[in-house]
């Protein structure tokens, strides 16, 4: 859900360093080589499991420790609500140094590897009638399903007629909301029938509901986009930072797999097909 980092919002501590007055005096700072790195500088919001919180419970924060361990430095997070504005006032500020979690093509970052693929999800309670496999089930003509504005899902329902929808916002100030995780509890309370939500999100909050959810990847290869690689984010200027981080991740590939299934996040190849936790292709994926 980002455009950079905020493309994940549509998908949906102290560690300032310089004041912004004397960047402004001092003009854009000299990119540090990674084995110079007094710190693993990282721009995270601190209230968006399951990618990150201020108790560095999310995978993303275990990403970062795991760069920190590996380049003998410690981890400094500047926390900023993943909403409009994330990237310009963090890492385009020079407060931080990395987003751990960006989608791949978007915003104003430079790129390395994807080290995930997910997909939008359609996410319903298991045990009943109700058991739509996919987004051209007739059943959904009928359900009541939650949205997050202004993202695929919001399209893709729009595409397919679909108009008994329960509408969630999209930017909003994580401190204080976090609408796709109350999507998924409506669902699982009966609120609502339906949500087609981006997969961490859904993965990670149905399998913490006491109703098994079923959560099945939407990726189909057509329009609208539904699946996206997802990277880390750097400042343009400095591709051996960026070189760096794709070596870690290709060294540190099967660990970061596995503990993105602890998490439930649901996986996908380049072709849309679902992967199994040990990452070989598999049928519809559930939570629970």
């Amino acid at each position: 859900m980002k455009a950079g980092f905020s493309k994940r919002r549509r998908l949906l501590a102290a560690g300032a360093a310089v004041p912004a007055l004397c960047l402004a005096l001092a003009g854009p700072a000299a990119a540090i080589e990674p084995e110079h790195r007094d710190a693993v500088r990282v721009c995270a919001d601190g209230n968006m499991l399951p990618y990150s919180n201020e108790k560095l419970e999310g995978f993303e924060n275990r990403i970062a420790e795991m760069i920190g361990q590996e380049l003998g430095v410690p981890v400094v997070y500047t926390w900023w609500p993943a909403t409009i504005g994330f990237v310009r006032n963090t890492l385009n500020a020079h407060k931080c140094d990395v987003i751990i979690g960006t989608a791949e093509g978007g915003g104003p970052v430079q790129h390395t590897n994807a080290y995930y693929r997910s997909a939008y999800v359609l996410v319903y309670r298991q045990g009943g009638d109700f058991a739509p496999k996919d987004m051209s089930d007739p059943a959904l003509k009928q359900a009541r399903i939650g949205i997050v504005a202004q993202t695929p899902g919001a399209t893709l329902v729009n595409r397919l007629g679909l108009t008994n929808i329960e509408p969630y916002p999209l930017n909003t100030d994580t401190r204080v909301d976090n609408p796709a995780r109350r999507a998924i509890e409506d669902v699982a309370s009966g609120r609502t029938d339906a949500t087609v939500i981006w997969g961490p999100i859904a993965g990670y909050y149905a399998a913490r509901q006491t109703v098994p959810l079923a959560v099945v990847p939407l990726s189909d290869g057509g329009q609208p986009k539904l699946d996206f690689g997802i990277t880390m984010g750097v400042r343009q200027d400095e591709p051996n930072w960026k070189h760096w981080l794709n070596g870690f991740i290709d060294r540190h590939q099967g660990e970061i797999d596995r503990m993105l299934a602890e998490y439930h996040v649901p996986r996908v190849d380049e072709n849309g097909k679902v992967l199994a936790q040990g990452g070989a292709e598999s049928g519809a994926a559930s939570a629970r």
